[in-house]
């Protein structure tokens, strides 16, 4: 399961859908976001299905995963400039 803890627009709590990470102040998971895209719906729909979930929550939890994206680029990059070095060796 994906840590969100420093993304403000999440919350976890054990007692509350099966301690999904949610939309702050809903109960709408943030997978459910994204099975969604994935079945084709557009960022407008998913608001207009769950109008709990504000458009900037979704703005937020996109951005924290495009940084956590770069970030796992970054160091699978550092990772396999490190093999590469070691295998000239």
């Amino acid at each position: 399961m994906k840590d969100w803890r420093s993304c403000e627009a999440v919350e976890r709590h054990p007692d509350r859908v099966s301690g999904a990470w949610v939309f702050r102040g809903t109960r709408v998971p943030v997978s459910a976001f994204f099975e969604n895209l994935k079945d084709g719906a557009s960022l407008e729909q998913f608001l207009e299905w769950f109008p709990g979930v504000k458009r900037s929550q979704i703005e937020s939890v996109l951005d924290y995963e495009m940084i956590t994206l770069r970030s796992s680029s970054n160091n699978f990059t550092i990772a396999d400039r490190q093999t590469s070095l070691i295998e000239k060796v």
